[in-house]
């Protein structure tokens, strides 16, 4: 199995992650705030330096105003069109359970 950091659906979550990104209109910086890490840390996952772990992928969907689910979905199906925006709910974000593992 090759690196998973050089795979084609590493380099479609990278582009993927980016769109969404760009169709909200914020900037690295602005998502790095929302997640309360540098903007070198969006930079990275965004440019394929680094990969994104299962609850950092969800904490970063959540910042791109976006439901994990509907993100990992538009990542499966490449034909997708991207996610909808999610509402933002203030406060602390409360776990949610999508079902069982």
């Amino acid at each position: 199995m090759p690196k998973s950091l050089r795979t084609p659906r590493q380099h479609r979550l990278q582009a993927l992650l980016t769109e969404v990104r760009k169709a909200r209109e914020l900037t690295q910086s602005d998502v790095a705030a929302r997640l309360g890490r540098p903007q070198s840390f969006v930079a990275k996952y965004e440019g394929g330096e680094r990969r994104l772990d299962v609850v950092e992928f969800v904490a970063v969907a959540e910042a791109l105003d976006t439901d994990p689910c509907a993100l990992l979905s538009a990542l499966l199906d490449a034909d997708a069109p991207l996610p909808p925006k999610a509402d933002r709910q203030p406060g602390p974000a409360t776990p949610k359970r999508h079902g069982s593992v």
